[in-house]
């Protein structure tokens, strides 16, 4: 059993997508983030850096914080969504890891500056709008060489999907990107994505283009 504490945000919905994906069983514990509760001391012992999502296995007692982490743990536990052959392994590795370094933190920004606190720094806004639309450029370009990020459908395309779901807040146009549209839509169909998506069982519904 996979004991998940979460909210929903990106961050954590990769990792409820995950763990639908691979079937494996877990019980989701919502951490509201609005509330402050990612502080409380019981979670701490699990997530040091006090941010969701981190998870317990109870099989074998091991807890983890860091959602790309976390990916890469259940992937090798269930021998899925993580193909070991050279050099296919390595590319999921960068494609994961520039969702760390990329999409992660600057869509992040633009969610902080463009959304929630617009009219506060200029400066800000238009340099993580920009680098938005960046990051989109990137993804769409190697969506137009490959079905998914690194071939397949694997960890990476599940780290950096969540991210674009919240399309609406990054000053992007899926009319300028057709084919981060075409995978974006191909994974919102995945029966696991939607279940994963909706983790903590509110009705939320994936959006569209």
């Amino acid at each position: 059993m996979i004991e998940l504490y979460t909210w929903t945000t990106p961050n954590g919905q990769k990792v409820s997508i995950m763990l639908e994906e691979v079937g494996l069983p877990y019980r989701a514990h919502a951490i509201d983030i609005t509330k402050d509760q990612q502080f409380d001391p019981a979670f701490l012992k699990i997530a040091p850096n006090n941010k969701i999502p981190a998870i317990v296995d109870t099989d074998t007692g091991l807890h983890l914080m860091e959602s790309g982490a976390i990916l890469l743990y259940l992937a090798d536990k269930t021998g899925r969504l993580w193909p070991q052959d050279f050099p296919t392994k390595w590319r999921v590795v960068e494609w994961l890891m520039w969702q760390m370094g990329g999409p992660g933190p600057f869509l992040g920004q633009v969610h902080h500056f463009v959304r929630f606190n617009p009219g506060k720094s200029a400066y800000a806004e238009e340099r993580y709008a920009k680098e938005a639309k960046r990051l989109w450029g990137v993804l769409d370009r190697r969506l137009g060489e490959v079905d998914y990020v690194a071939g397949d459908y694997s960890i990476a395309d599940i780290a950096i999907w969540p991210w674009i779901s919240r399309f609406a807040w990054q000053t992007v146009d899926f009319a300028d990107h057709p084919n981060v549209k075409r995978w974006y839509l191909a994974i919102a169909g995945r029966p696991a994505v939607k279940r994963g998506w909706d983790v903590l069982n509110e009705g939320r519904v994936i959006p569209m283009p």
